[in-house]
């Protein structure tokens, strides 16, 4: 009946606000009216980053994406790095706390969504319990085609194909996670290839280099 429910209304804000009930109910947690979303990004570990995309009410909240450069260890390990992503995170909220705040790392979101499935879960789950944080947390499973399959929590798979509402709202945060941390591993890579590229000219060292891409900003 929810679902049903859900894909009668027409209008905007309270469609938003029918769908994010709905995906409460699937997953047996209150509306989250905020959801943030994290993913990591990397080719054969190098230039290793994450990315942090909130929605508010069920659409993007722009002002509050943020980026990660990972830092504890060099080359390719998503569990590591959602582990460091995960506790930079919420470190920063212990040190904050402003339940008023839109942006930044001040307030707690209602859910998170990693992409990612029982692994990623378990280690963010690890995190968040040694750090005291209680927030829903689930991933967001794919299938063979890079597609939005279902919803993994510490259990089974919750599916949501049958469900479309609520199967766009999910694949719409996976799809905008990816893309926010792909574009900005895909700049980070460009940079260091041209700070590369500027090392191999004589008397130009790799401090030399940043701080003539900093004066000579290239896209």
């Amino acid at each position: 009946n929810a679902a049903e429910e859900a894909e009668r209304i027409t209008g905007k804000e309270e469609r938003h606000s029918a769908v994010l009930e709905l995906l409460g109910k699937m997953l047996g947690i209150p509306k989250p009216k905020r959801i943030e979303s994290f993913d990591i990004s990397n080719v054969s570990g190098t230039d290793n980053v994450a990315g942090m995309v909130v929605f508010k009410n069920g659409r993007p909240l722009k002002r509050a994406y943020r980026t990660f450069n990972i830092k504890s260890f060099v080359g390719q390990d998503d569990y590591g790095s959602m582990r460091e992503v995960i506790s930079r995170r919420f470190n920063e909220y212990l040190k904050i706390k402003d339940e008023n705040a839109e942006e930044g790392f001040g307030k707690l979101p209602d859910l998170i969504l990693l992409d990612g499935g029982k692994g990623q879960v378990s280690v963010v789950r690890e995190v968040l319990n040694e750090m005291g944080i209680d927030v829903p947390l689930f991933g967001m499973v794919k299938d063979s085609k890079h597609k939005t399959r279902a919803i993994t929590g510490d259990g089974g798979e919750i599916a949501i194909n049958s469900t479309r509402s609520v199967f766009t709202l999910v694949s719409e945060i996976q799809e905008e996670v990816h893309r926010f941390s792909v574009g900005f591993h895909h700049k980070k890579h460009t940079k260091r290839g041209l700070e590369l590229s500027l090392t191999k000219i004589d008397g130009i060292g790799e401090k030399k280099a940043q701080e003539l891409l900093k004066v000579f900003k290239t896209t």
